[in-house]
């Protein structure tokens, strides 16, 4: 375990090592500053030291000597703060520049890895170590750095300089210093501190994921009445952090209250050591002004060491959540291949692919795709359906190497997809999620994510065949109106046809359509589907439909069950085999013909209504 917290502290020391010119430059001004804040300390020691040597005769003490070493404790004084000042600076120049550079390297690396990874890590949590971690990390560069170098010198320099007045005062002064770090130490490099450490971590991360969970859906804790308190998930987390709270309160009371009393209190330890060695040689008067020194010199060591033992206490939460930033960067990202190959035509091939999300030794682990081949070829919309969770968008997500498969493979224009490179992948395809995520920016630069290189005009032009030019036109501040906090709220049919937008400028060969009219009214669903005309012009098409009447015209439609293709074909053929597509299909009607209403005008009697209403709804469920 030793070995463990020794390679987290190397970790915090090579990351502060980057800028390791302006940590060395801040921590010698932060030596130097301390220092200079001694220099008044020294100088009542002088003044104090001659007006004692004039004690008989006031007339006989040097006014010039004590006016010197006023000026010396000003002077002194002012330059301890210019010293701080650009210690302080340096610092923190480095630290704004390193929590940069990690936060990119944090968020580039959480946008290579897996989906797997982002499916089974809390949002709170990633948010909790991009953003609380990344940060005590500035303040260990900014701030605890530069102090540590100061509050380990200072103590080292004055002891050592009081072990040459007077090395007996120097012993007693240093016997409570080394008792009180031993008590410190005992407690918090044993197990049992730092399991409580880590444990307050993870509480807190659970907190995090749980709030944010909580605040996300706030429609559904209104609308059901939910209650902090009785929102079962997050009052647990709040009381786990509660409790190891307060575990890491008992645990850290009596060694914390023991070490300030005594570091707060060394003049206690010296004085009736002083009185003690006073008496051996009464009159001694060089003794008694080195005795005074000891304690005007004490308080000040006083502080280094009770700031240290705050450092410590913060060091302890900064390597933790190093240890965290550390597991993100371990996470293995998508591979990449050494010489990416790019297709020469975009049709698409899946060759026995079978895929789980978890791994075989898992106890979640289920087998999601079984055995998965088809093709879609080149030019063509090939539709895929089937009952709810049967493996449709796992097979979408897959194209897209979301999660590499276990077994088999995925082609595009017959180069394997792990041939292709993550860049070319993306430049092939673009995909209409059925749920559509805006950043909060303008409208023209979330149209602008699909080309990054194109113009107004272009992004305008991308609005017009996406049937949203018109809202947006409306909007106050047209396209370059906010979205999200602070600015304007779409609705889920405009996003939609902003995500159109997007694709259309980007202009992929490959377009996948994860049920985009899933949640659009009538009337944005028709400009929706104009949108989407548009988009599939020329381009392999891979559509996901739970509405079977907008995939009729698909060149080929490929039914999924339970992770396995069972039927494929076209919407008439399919219709004639009577399987399973010819059940959705005659659900899909009886659904869209289905009213809300004391009688069915289908059925003649109320009976033969709720029976007619049952039997739509159990076709509804193949859905």
């Amino acid at each position: 375990m030793a070995a463990k917290e020794e390679r987290q502290a190397e970790g915090l020391l090579r990351i502060a090592g980057q800028k390791k010119g302006l940590l060395l430059t801040a921590s010698i001004f932060s030596i130097l500053s301390s220092l200079l804040q001694l220099a008044p300390f020294y100088a009542v020691y002088r003044i104090v030291e001659e007006v004692m040597a004039g004690a008989r005769s006031p007339s006989a003490v040097d006014g010039d000597v004590l006016v010197y070493w006023g000026v010396v404790a000003f002077v002194a004084l002012v330059a301890a703060l210019v010293a701080l000042y650009i210690g302080g600076m340096c610092s923190h120049i480095a630290a704004f520049d390193i929590l940069y550079r990690l936060r990119v390297k944090l968020t580039d690396h959480v946008a290579c890895v897996p989906m797997g990874y982002h499916t089974r890590t809390s949002k709170g949590e990633l948010k909790k170590i991009i953003e609380v971690s990344v940060e005590r990390i500035e303040k260990f560069i900014a701030h605890q750095l530069p102090d540590i170098v100061s509050a380990i010198a200072i103590p080292l320099l004055l002891i050592g300089y009081l072990f040459g007045l007077d090395w007996r005062l120097a012993v007693v002064l240093l016997v409570p210093i080394v008792v009180g770090f031993w008590i410190q130490a005992r407690i918090f490099a044993g197990e049992a501190g730092q399991e409580a450490y880590r444990s307050y971590q993870y509480a807190m991360e659970e907190m995090n994921a749980t709030g944010v969970e909580y605040v996300r859906g706030m429609p559904a804790v209104k609308i059901f009445g939910i209650k902090a308190e009785s929102f079962l998930t997050f009052k647990q987390a709040v009381g786990s952090y509660r409790d190891i709270a307060m575990r890491i309160t008992m645990i850290c009371k009596t060694p914390y209250s023991l070490f300030f009393v005594i570091v707060s209190s060394l003049f206690v330890f010296v004085v009736p050591a002083g009185v003690l060695i006073a008496s051996g040689s009464p009159g001694n008067q060089s003794f008694a002004i080195t005795l005074i020194l000891f304690l005007l010199i004490t308080p000040s060591l006083s502080v280094p060491l009770l700031k240290l033992m705050y450092i410590g206490g913060g060091l302890r939460d900064i390597v933790e959540g190093n240890k965290r930033i550390a597991a993100v960067l371990s996470e293995p990202i998508v591979q990449e291949p050494d010489s990416p190959r790019a297709p020469l035509a975009y049709g698409i091939e899946f060759r026995g692919v079978r895929f789980a999300y978890e791994k075989p030794d898992s106890k979640h682990y289920k087998q999601v795709l079984t055995d998965v081949s088809f093709s879609a070829r080149e030019g063509e919309m090939t539709a895929l359906v089937g009952p709810s969770g049967g493996g449709k968008s796992t097979i979408a997500s897959l194209l897209l190497r979301f999660w590499d498969v276990q077994e088999g493979e995925i082609l595009i224009g017959g180069v394997p997809i792990r041939e292709m490179g993550t860049d070319r992948l993306m430049d092939a395809v673009s995909f209409v999620f059925q749920d559509v995520h805006l950043f909060y920016d303008t409208i023209e630069e979330n149209i602008r994510m699909g080309n990054r290189e194109a113009g107004r005009e272009q992004v305008i032009e991308a609005a017009k065949r996406a049937s949203c030019h018109e809202f947006i036109e409306k909007l106050e501040h047209g396209y370059e109106t906010r979205i999200g906090e602070g600015g304007t709220y779409l609705s889920g049919g405009e996003a939609q046809r902003i995500a159109i937008a997007r694709a259309l400028l980007k202009d992929a060969p490959i377009l996948v359509l994860d049920e985009a009219t899933a949640y659009a009214d009538a009337e944005n669903e028709r400009k929706i589907q104009q949108g989407l005309i548009e988009l599939v012009k020329g381009k392999t098409v891979l559509i996901i439909a739970h509405r079977l009447s907008t995939i009729r015209m698909a060149e080929q439609i490929v039914v999924v069950r339970d992770g396995s293709i069972v039927e494929r074909g076209t919407h008439d053929e399919l219709r004639d085999k009577g399987g399973l597509y010819e059940q959705m299909w005659v659900a899909h009607r009886s659904a869209a013909s289905w009213k809300l209403g004391k009688r069915n005008a289908a059925a003649g009697t109320a009976e033969d209504a709720t029976k007619n209403g049952r039997e739509v709804r159990a076709r509804v469920l193949l859905d």
